[in-house]
This record gives C-alpha cells, structure tokens and sequence, in this order.
C-alpha cells in the first residue's frame, strides 16, 4: 500500500513549476528582515542599492522586486530566483527582530514612492497595471505596518493580530519550508541549509519578544486558540527532540554526501538553539494562556476596530464596511439556497430548510470516503481523477494555456488540527518547486464525494495552481504581490467554470456541492464580520455554518477558529468572486455578439493578480481592444 501520511500524487502534466504559496495561497515568507548589501555599484547582486535614474519601465519593476525581497529572502527560495548573484539569499532569513521591521518598513515607503513617481507616459498595459499594484499593495501594507501589534504580510494573504497562533508562527513555518523548499541539491546548498538553520532560533527569539511586547498592550489571543497552540508546539517540540526531527530529516535522505556530516552539525543546532528558542516562545504562550478570555472577536482587542477595518480592506481590496460585507452576505446565500432547493427536491430531499437537508445529505454513507488510510487512498484517486478530465477541458476555456507542474500532498500530521480543510498554490517562477495541491486527511469525514471535485478544482485546476503559473510569466514583482480577493475570487470563479464546463452534468449532486461551496463562501461574510464586528461568540459561528448551510461541523470549527486568528481574511473569497462575476456580466453587455467566453477568462488571467479596481480596468481595456 503506498503511503498516506505524506504521499505525493505525481501528476506528470508535462510538469513545470508551481508553488507561490497558499494563496490561495503565497510563497513562505518569515520575519521581515533585511540583507546587508555588499557594495554600492548598484549591481543586481547587491540588493538595496538605488535604482538608476532613467532606469526603464521593466527594469525598474525589476529592480523594485528584488530590494523588496531582500527583506525576505525565504520568499525569493519560494519563487525560485535566489540564483547567480542572489545565490547567498538561500542561506539567510534576513535580519530577524524590530530591526528589521523597520528597516523593510522604510523600503517599503522609499519603493511606494518610486512607484507612484515613475513616468507613466508611453507605458504599456501591463507596465502600468505593474506600477498601480505596486502603489497599492505598498500602501495598504504599511497602513498595517503602523498598527500597535500584530504581522502584516506583504503583498499576500496573511495578516494575522497574533504572530503565534495555531496557524501562524515560525514552529509552523519552518519545519514546512525546510521540508518542502529549501533546496538541497549539492555542497553549497548543504551550507546554506545550516546557514538558514543557524537563524531560526533568532526569528522565533523575535516572535517572543513581539508577542510578549503585545501582551504589555493587552493583547490575548482567545482562550481556545492558545490551547490549539500550545499543543501544537508542544508536538513540534517532541518531534524536534527526536533526533532533529522535521529540522534535520532533509539532511537525511539528501543523498549528499556533504549532508551525513551537516546531519549531526543540524542536530545540535536544534538541540542547543532551536529547542530553547521554542521552550521560550511555548512558556511565553502559557503566561497568555494564564490570561487568556473566550471572546473570540477582535473586537476584544486593544484598537480592534481599527485592526479589523483595515484587515478587511486589506483582503477585500475594497472600502466596503463590515456592515455592508455582512449584508452582502446574506443577500448571497439567500440566492444561492434558492439554487439548491430545486436540486433537493429533484433527489428526494423535501423537508426542511436547505441548511437541515444538506446535514442530511452529507450524512449519506453513499458519499462518504472510508475511515483511516484506506479512505485517504481513495481521497487521493478521487483527486487525481478529477484533475486528468478538468485538465482536459481548459482549451475550451482559456486561448492561451499552461502545462502546471503539480503535487497533490497531505497537510503535515502535526498542522492539521489548526488548518483548513485543503489549501493549494503555484509553484516557483523558475519551475524548481512544483504547484501543491495540500489536503487535510486528519479524518477522511471532513471530505465527501460530493465536496471533493469542488474543492480539487479549486486548489489546482482552474484555480490556484492553474492562476498561479499564468502569474509566474509576468514581471517577477507581479508574481510576488498577490491579493486575496483575486487568489480566492479566480479560485472560486474555477470552480463555475468546471461547473459550465460540465463536471456535474452526469453528477447532480457534485453541482450541490459546488453551490454549498459558494454558499459557504457567503457565510464567511457574515460569520466574519459577525464575530468581529457584531461580537458574535464562537457557538454562534459554528451554528450559522451548520443550521443555515448544512456545512459539517468538524469542518467549521477550524474554519471559525482560523477567522479569529486571520479577520477579514474570509472575505476575500467571495467579494472577490462576485466582481469577477460582474465583471463578466459587464463584458457580456458591453460587447453583445463580439463577447467571447474564452476571451473574456485569458484577459483576466493573464492580467494578473491585482486589486479588484485593477482588474476591472483590465476588463475595460478588454472590451474596448476585443
């Protein structure tokens, strides 16, 4: 029997790249910090250093992308382009600690400004789309940068009040990243490996003092979320004193020679530095826990309101308020249970509320996956089935396509408790790193047979994954600064178009499944800004996912903690959805007999990842060049 417990389903799509991370999903990108420079010739190698004053357009695109990811240079490792000059970048996190907050907040502001100030005149399309996403994502990120607490990710998805919560945090980041992207293909990677090893310790040291500084300020993450937590850490402890645990294991089964003697170098790294620095970070957490109150809103929080007004603005890319997200919501999945009703009925679900149905529905031994690994093997045929027919049906939706290098993998058994039901994300710019597809199999009941074609279009093909590779042939900037409310809307609009493309044509109730998705999409909007906003108890979240949308509840409490830890992130998802959607109606008006379907889907994807007023002048542009 092959094994479960971190299999990879190698999908030899004439295999490429993939992975810019969950965003759904974005590249890993830790701490903040910065690299010194190693001289003043302005050379690419030499990050930080100014750009030349006539620099053209795609040069200075360029050169804005590497001065920012010279604070994060585990994100250059994720995108593939720390080579040649940058090459030391594999073997940094950069300059952990306030130090380097600072110093990535003041380039930050310098590139914004540059950005903004950069002659538009003669411009093409994309080059201007580059300078406005740009200008954008700087802004609102260092609008984040100037809140009291909490960690603003750059250009992704990621804002999180808490810097160490049961799915944010370095002992969850680094035994990932080491594990699935550092790269280890000769003796200088070897060094590098133990170089960025060698740090971590410091990154967590900074977290603690970070979290433990918010604390000052009144700053308690929810009871509950601290107890998720301290366990988990508690678990990447014990596995991180068994011989090194995911900290050393790369070395391991390296096949380098260089890598049996960096093996034992590793092991005393983690046992010396790595363990005290998670000792500290996990005595820090129960101090809070000792704190700590159930009020799972940020609402509860020193200046939440302000933390939460612009975390939605952030992920939405929107100025909707928390009110009109709410009711936006609800006006959605009021449409969207009108869809399903019909389809009840037709398959003999009459009574009840669309919500008590579908709890019946889901209870059906019939759509059920087997307990233990032998469903998890099923779970995996299931998916890669579903990826070989939507595979197939893309040249009918895009003119342009692309030949994703992809894996289909399980979360780590240590992350699941804390993670969400699957997550997925292109690979890297230069193909090293293929597009992941992960899943949760922590219990093969989170998943049934009618969910699962849904939630496989949207984390591969034509949603994440897919999007992602259109994004790694744009400017490298463009494949660095990603926006939530496109990542989820295109990922939700991939699933329409596998449903217009035919998937539950011969599978009714897979279309049920697709619209209990989007429906679950709606409610975020309105369990989101329900707990943060309208201090809405955690039961209550709970209860509106299951009774109003027959969701499973061993699902929806790690979706409802996941939004405690993450505000506003939810409401990416269908914000983003809806105007892609009417941004499709407005074509479709506009242009009559000359609006084009595939058309309409390739000038959007290939337009970007951008906030949502920027796609929708790549909609116009559009239309008036159609």
């Amino acid at each position: 029997m092959r094994e479960t417990i971190t299999r990879i389903a190698s999908k030899n799509f004439t295999r490429r790249q993939a992975l810019s991370g969950l965003g759904g999903a974005s590249a890993f990108a830790l701490l903040p910090g910065c690299i010194n420079t190693r001289g003043a010739d302005g050379m690419p190698g030499q990050p930080g250093a100014s750009a030349a004053p006539m620099m053209g357009a795609d040069a200075k695109l360029d050169d804005i992308a590497y001065r920012m990811l010279a604070h994060e240079p585990g994100r250059a490792t994720g995108l593939g382009v720390d080579t040649s000059t940058y090459a030391d970048w594999r073997g940094t996190f950069g300059t952990p600690g306030e130090g380097g907050r600072e110093a990535y907040r003041a380039t930050l502001t310098e590139l914004r400004d540059e950005a903004r100030d950069f002659p538009k005149e003669g411009l093409t399309a994309d080059q201007l789309t580059g300078f406005e996403v740009v200008e954008s994502a700087y802004t609102k990120a260092l609008e984040g940068m100037a809140l009291p607490y909490g960690d603003v990710a750059v250009g992704s998805w990621r804002n999180a009040p808490y810097l160490v919560i049961q799915n944010v945090g370095g002992y969850i980041d680094f035994p990932r990243f080491f594990g699935a992207t550092q790269p280890l293909r000769d003796a200088q990677d070897v060094e590098y490996y133990l170089g960025r090893l060698n740090e971590v310790s410091a990154v967590l040291d900074g977290e603690t003092d970070r979290i433990a500084e918010a604390r000052g300020m009144g700053v308690v993450p929810p009871d509950f979320l601290l107890d998720k937590t301290i366990a988990q850490m508690q678990a990447n402890i014990l596995d991180a004193t068994n011989n090194g645990g995911a900290y050393v294991a790369p070395l391991l089964t390296a096949e380098l020679d260089p890598a049996v003697t960096a093996s034992r170098q590793a092991l005393g790294l983690v046992n010396t530095r790595v363990l005290p620095a998670l000792q500290r970070q996990l005595d820090e957490l129960k101090t809070q826990r000792g704190l700590a109150k159930s009020d799972a809103g940020i609402w509860a929080q020193p200046e939440g309101e302000a933390w939460y007004s612009w975390s939605t603005s952030a992920s939405t890319t929107t100025s909707l308020s928390p009110d009109e997200i709410h009711e936006q919501g609800l006006d959605e999945l009021a449409t969207l249970h009108g869809r399903m009703d019909p389809i009840l009925r037709d398959i003999g679900y009459t009574q009840g509320t669309v919500g008590e149905r579908m709890q019946a529905l889901g209870n059906d031994p019939r759509y059920k996956f087997a307990p233990g690994d032998p469903g998890r093997e099923e779970i995996f045929a299931f998916i890669d089935e579903r990826i070989d027919w939507i595979k197939a049906q893309m040249p009918r939706a895009f003119n342009q396509l692309v030949n994703p290098n992809m894996e289909v993998r399980r979360i780590p058994v240590n992350e699941e408790a804390g993670a969400p039901g699957a997550y997925g994300g292109a690979g890297s710019k230069d193909g090293s790193i293929p597009g992941r597809f992960w899943i949760n199999l922590r219990d093969t009941d989170l998943h049934r047979k009618y969910d699962l074609p849904d939630l496989t279009f949207h984390e591969s093909i034509p949603g994440h994954v897919w999007e992602g590779e259109y994004s790694n042939r744009l400017p490298l900037i463009r494949s660095i600064l990603a926006f939530g409310a496109f990542s989820e809307g295109w990922a939700l609009y991939g699933e329409q178009l596998a449903d217009e493309l035919g998937a539950y044509d011969d599978f009714t109730v897979g279309r049920l499944g697709y619209l209990q998705s989007l429906a679950f999409r709606a409610c975020r909007l309105v369990v989101d800004t329900g707990l943060h906003s309208k201090r809405w108890t955690r039961a209550q979240a709970n209860a509106f996912f299951v009774e109003r949308n027959g969701s499973k509840p061993q699902e929806v409490a790690g979706e409802v903690d996941r939004y405690c830890s993450w505000p506003g992130q939810a409401c990416s998802y269908k914000i983003g959805h809806s105007e892609i959607v009417r941004q499709r109606a407005r074509a479709q008006a506009e242009m009559g007999d000359a609006y084009d379907f595939k058309a309409f889907n390739t000038a959007v994807i290939l337009g970007g990842n951008a906030p949502l007023d920027v796609v929708g002048k790549t909609v116009s542009r559009y239309i008036a060049g159609a």
